[in-house]
C-alpha cells in the first residue's frame, strides 16, 4: 500500500494538496483494508473506508470506487467531474483528465472498459460499454468511444474515429 502511495504521490508532482493523490491514497487504503481477513478486525476499516470515499469524492468530485482494478501510477490531471465504474481496470501510467465518465451504456449491466497501459484521456472524454483500450491509446476532448480502440491510436469525435497514430503524425508533417 505504502509504495503505491509514494508512487502516486511523486505521480501528483510530489504536492501533498493534489486531489487525484487524495483520491488515490482512499482508494489504496480501500484495498488494503479488503486484504484483511477477520471480518471484527475489518469492519472498523471498512467503516472508515466508506466514510473517507464518501468526503473525497465530495471535495475532489473524483468517483473511484474500491472496487475498480487500477494500476500503478494513474494520474488525476484535473479534478471535477471525473467517474470510474466499479467494474472498470484501468493499467499503469494512464492520465484522466476532468469530466471523463468510464462506464457502463446501460443500468444494471457490469461489462465496463478496459484501459491499457499509458492511456491518455482528454477532458469530457466518455468511454462505454465492455470495449478494450490498447496501449499507448490517446483519446481525444469530448469523444465518445464505444469501440474497441487498437494500441497505438488516437480515438476522436461523436462517436470517436479511430485512427492510427503514426497517419496521424505524417498528416501534420505534410501541413
Amino acid at each position: 500500500m505504502f509504495d503505491n502511495i509514494r508512487e502516486d504521490w511523486a505521480m501528483h508532482d510530489r504536492c501533498w494538496t493534489r486531489a487525484g493523490f487524495w483520491t488515490l491514497a482512499v482508494y489504496r487504503f480501500g484495498q488494503w483494508r479488503d486484504h484483511i481477513q477477520w471480518r471484527p478486525l475489518r469492519l472498523p476499516f471498512s467503516f472508515a473506508y466508506r466514510n473517507l470515499f464518501m468526503l473525497v469524492r465530495v471535495i475532489t468530485g473524483i468517483t473511484l470506487p474500491g472496487r475498480t482494478k487500477i494500476g500503478r501510477r494513474l494520474r488525476f490531471d484535473h479534478s471535477g467531474g471525473i467517474i470510474i465504474h466499479e467494474h472498470s481496470v484501468i493499467g499503469d501510467d494512464c492520465l484522466i483528465r476532468h469530466g471523463v465518465t468510464i462506464g457502463v451504456r446501460r443500468t444494471g449491466e457490469t461489462l465496463a472498459p478496459r484501459l491499457g497501459n499509458r492511456v491518455d484521456i482528454g477532458c469530457g472524454a466518455v468511454l462505454l460499454g465492455p470495449i478494450t483500450i490498447g496501449d499507448d491509446v490517446v483519446i481525444g476532448a469530448n469523444a465518445v468511444v464505444l469501440c474497441d480502440v487498437p494500441a497505438c491510436s488516437t480515438a476522436v469525435g461523436v462517436p470517436a474515429r479511430v485512427l492510427p497514430r503514426k497517419a496521424l503524425l505524417s498528416s501534420k508533417q505534410q501541413q
